[in-house]
């Protein structure tokens, strides 16, 4: 018998899916940074599967960590790449 509540997991991945829908929809000097922000989304989601029982909060908590890490130096989340793509697309 298969689940009849969908887990955090995938409603975590159905975030993400619509955040990169999203995506297309956005102007182009905005698009890049929603497609950056749907990918940081994938970045902790098996550690907060466990945790949240909300799937928003786990894809927001997800995104947070990882703009903290770039803002304290420890991680390059790829924005500043993200920011040269979005100029070429200008």
């Amino acid at each position: 018998m298969g689940r009849s509540v969908s887990s955090v997991r995938m409603g975590v991945k159905r975030i993400a899916e619509r955040w990169e829908r999203t995506a297309k929809a956005m102007k182009k000097e905005d698009r890049v940074y929603a497609i950056k922000l749907a990918s940081l989304v994938k970045k902790h989601s098996s550690e907060v599967f466990y945790t949240f029982d909300d799937p928003l909060e786990a894809a927001v908590f997800s995104v947070l960590i990882e703009l903290m890490k770039e803002l304290d130096g420890d991680v390059d989340t790829g924005l500043l790449a993200f920011q040269k793509q979005r100029r070429a697309l200008d």
